[in-house]
């Protein structure tokens, strides 16, 4: 199963980011950290985009699994990268 993983030293950054991604309100209260599961591994380039456009703004680490134990760190750099793979490696 493919999964997006946020962490965060601060429930607020959570929150935050989570409420402007879907567009609603989030109450975590007292979350460090924020799991998701995707049926469709291509669902999640829309959150990576999002938060490598908003990278600086929020102070959160982002991971993401595309296969059984291996978690690939996300971050301003790689992201472009990650998308066009996940683009490449699930094509339809």
């Amino acid at each position: 199963m493919i999964s997006v993983n946020l962490y965060s030293n601060s429930s607020k950054e959570l929150e935050k980011f989570l409420s402007s991604f879907y567009s609603s309100s989030f109450n975590l209260t007292n979350v460090l950290s924020w799991k998701h599961l995707y049926d469709n591994p291509i669902e999640i380039a829309d959150i990576v985009g999002v938060y490598a456009d908003n990278f600086n703004d929020f102070k959160i680490m982002m991971l993401i699994c595309l296969d059984k134990g291996l978690y690939i760190h996300v971050t301003n750099e790689n992201a472009d990268n990650l998308i066009k793979y996940l683009f490449e490696r699930y094509p339809y």
